[in-house]
């Protein structure tokens, strides 16, 4: 028998089909594991009646069925929940739950920590400590589904959690398969989006591969003076180039990409600076999604007044712009937009059953290693 041990929920249906072939199983066995895992919620072998119990007991042995556990489930004032989770290493990521009937919308996360070292997010203060694995990455809308469960499931995904999707761009793109498969979890592309800070050189290699999710990018500023204060990674993909690149993405009829705008007081929330966007979209049919700041400790940002959010969205309407100003959501439990951060990733203790390759080690934002 097969000694290797596979972590379940990180292969896609093909890749199952394979391992089972090792293991003498049935092509179809993926399918029915696939029903059982993404559509039932059911992870214990012993309770698929449609399979052997020979076959049970190969995969008892062979498969670590859930490599994410809630830790911890705080609920804001609003309805939204920010989860803590365990790696099977110990180390740690949040993820939060937005209710928005008939919508219930969770933000996933692709990375322990972050290397972009954005200025006004704080998980960026972590430091980066590894990439998850696609199953990693599934196993959270698993675990929420079975928090919620049975009568609410997940809706819509959004990977806008702790991480930069594109810096771990294969295990994201096959935790995106896995979550639209027709016999798991049925997501289509429009219910997926994944956000990028703009990793230019990603970007333009994904082809046809865009159609299956929708594509955000996060810009917040209309120049690259003020965009490389708040995004080093401007400073090697500026404006120009990442707009460049965003003209090769392939997208459905109809569909335009989504550019996110954080409005921070005093830095990029000007009436020039709405004049800039402008200037800057001139022409070209995009979604704008004005997200006023949300305070956070130990980042020295502010949120604009209300009025000076309402004037900017004003200048872009005016100049028949969608922007859209975002709701701020879960920031009495830090689990708004930019808030999401552990205290230290590694204190949790690790898994009975850590799986393999999943160590790691803390990198500073000051020192990233080449992109």
């Amino acid at each position: 028998m097969n000694s290797q041990i596979y972590d379940l929920k990180g292969h896609t249906k093909d890749e199952l089909v394979e391992i089972l072939n090792r293991m003498g199983e049935p092509r179809f066995r993926a399918t029915q594991l696939f029903k059982w895992i993404y559509q039932k919620g059911v992870t214990d072998f012993s309770r698929m009646t449609d399979i052997s119990k020979l076959s049970q007991r190969k995969f008892d042995a062979a498969f670590i069925p859930e490599s994410v556990s809630i830790v911890t489930a705080e609920t804001s004032r609003d309805g939204t929940v920010k989860y803590l989770y365990r790696l099977a290493d110990g180390k740690a990521v949040e993820g939060v739950l937005i209710p928005d009937p008939p919508r219930l919308t969770l933000c996933v996360s692709t990375q322990v920590g972050c290397r972009m070292g954005c200025a006004f997010c704080k998980t960026a203060r972590m430091g980066w400590f590894r990439n998850l694995s696609a199953g990693e990455i599934v196993d959270q809308v698993c675990q929420v589904n079975t928090h919620i469960g049975p009568r609410r499931k997940v809706t819509n995904i959004v990977f806008m959690g702790m991480g930069e999707p594109l810096d771990n761009l294969e295990n994201t793109l096959k935790a995106i398969e896995i979550l639209g498969s027709a016999e798991g979890l049925q997501f289509s592309h429009r219910r997926l989006t994944v956000s990028t800070c703009g990793l230019v050189n990603k970007l333009t290699g994904l082809g046809n591969i865009t159609k299956r999710f929708r594509l955000a990018v996060s810009l917040n500023a209309a120049d690259d003076e003020i965009r490389d204060r708040l995004m080093p990674i401007n400073r090697k993909y500026p404006i120009a180039r990442l707009l460049e690149a965003c003209r090769t993405i392939s997208l459905r009829n109809r569909e335009r990409i989504t550019f996110e705008y954080v409005l921070l007081k005093d830095v990029n929330d000007r009436q020039k600076d709405a004049k800039a966007l402008v200037k800057l979209f001139h022409g070209v049919k995009v979604k704008i999604n004005l997200i006023p700041f949300n305070e956070t400790e130990g980042i020295p940002f502010a949120r604009p007044s209300d009025a000076t959010i309402l004037k900017f969205q004003k200048i872009l309407l005016d100049a028949h712009m969608t922007a859209i100003i975002r709701d701020s959501r879960g920031d009495d439990i830090s689990a708004a937009c930019g808030q999401l951060a552990t205290a230290d990733a590694t204190t949790l203790p690790p898994s009975s059953h850590p799986l393999p390759g999943s160590r790691g080690q803390c990198e500073s934002v000051l020192d990233p290693p080449p992109l």
